[in-house]
């Protein structure tokens, strides 16, 4: 388990160097020059110099800017490695992505990795109560409705998982804008918390959680059903197996044959599903997120994409490439932990 690992972990950083190189050479493509905009900004609050002073003046500050950010070089990789902080630069610093160095925000007015902190935490938090809700709902709705095939029960769950399963998100998230907001008047339609308050400790927690809630809601709705259908066929697959028989000849109770022998079988297709669309959430639901105002991930990359915020695109990207490779990695070893027979090959 232990060489699998590193040889994983060797692959996934092979693969990064990669995918991120790829990403930067785009990324130097497009109309952006920190160096650049930094001189010409500079040189806007130096009022009292003559055109030429400033002409000349801007011409000092560019090369400046370009030896700190590392683009005074026309070579493509050297200009990589000096972004992803492994190579110096023309002070002989190291700066870049592996220092902490990533760019600067110009629409947000700081630097990138300041910025990033908050709307990563915000979809980890409803990322994480989607899931433990998901799991919570789905996995007992699955199994029941595999033991109970062809039933009315059955036939209702599937009615109405297919029913949320082909409603587009956008639909599904305005009708529960207008129910529970408008109607109902139970959450706030939007925002991280309630305006004009600047609440602490406990009552802050809830506040928080008073305004995830309704996006949590919307986003278990939408993954219920998927997760529904898939544990229920897995389940029905499980229960036709050989072994389930042989354990029901041998006299076991059905509660036995179901959550242990049936769904130890059941539960390895959907791993890839529940890791994944975890991770997912993680990376932003854009959508939502921007229906109510949710400061995530998906609403900072879609600004960034507005405002061309490049350097925030640019860690963006490389943050989604290091989060499907992870979630690759965790969806491998995970098969193992909860199949005993998913041996790792050597």
């Amino acid at each position: 388990m232990g060489r699998y690992i590193l040889k994983r972990l060797v692959y996934m950083v092979l693969v990064f160097i990669l995918l991120t190189f790829v990403l930067y050479s785009f990324y130097q493509l497009m109309p952006v020059n920190r160096a650049y905009q930094d001189a010409k900004n500079d040189v806007s609050t130096m009022k009292r110099l003559t055109e030429e002073e400033k002409k000349h003046k801007f011409d000092e500050l560019y090369e400046m800017y370009q030896r700190k950010y590392g683009t005074d070089v026309p070579e493509v990789w050297k200009r990589y490695l000096r972004w992803l902080g492994v190579y110096p630069n023309y002070y002989g610093e190291y700066k870049g992505l592996l220092t902490g160095d990533v760019g600067y925000s110009y629409d947000h007015r700081m630097d990138v990795i300041k910025l990033v902190g908050p709307y990563i935490r915000n979809s980890f938090l409803i990322g994480l109560f989607t899931q433990i809700a998901v799991l919570g709902v789905t996995i007992p709705l699955g199994i029941k409705c595999a033991v109970k095939k062809n039933s009315r029960f059955d036939h209702g769950v599937q009615i109405f998982s297919l029913f949320g399963y082909s409603t587009p998100s956008f639909i599904t998230y305005i009708i529960f804008i207008v129910l529970f907001c408008s109607i109902l008047k139970i959450f706030p339609v939007s925002g991280m918390k309630t305006a004009g308050t600047n609440y602490t400790g406990m009552k802050a927690v809830l506040d928080t959680l008073w305004h995830i809630a309704l996006p949590t809601i919307c986003l278990i709705y939408s993954n219920l059903a998927g997760t529904t259908r898939i544990c229920r066929a897995s389940m029905i697959d499980a229960l036709s197996l050989d072994c389930i028989r042989t354990a029901r000849a041998k006299g076991l109770t059905e509660k036995s044959v179901i959550y242990s022998h049936a769904w130890r079988n059941a539960i390895i297709p959907m791993v890839s599903i529940i890791v994944g669309s975890f991770f997912a959430t993680i990376s932003g639901a854009m959508i939502l997120e921007t229906m109510f105002g949710f400061k995530g991930m998906g609403l900072l990359m879609l600004n960034a994409a507005r405002n061309a915020d490049y350097d925030l695109i640019m860690f963006l990207e490389v943050m989604y490439t290091f989060l499907g490779l992870f979630s690759n990695l965790v969806i491998d070893l995970t098969y193992g932990l909860v199949d005993p027979r998913v041996r790792i090959s050597k």
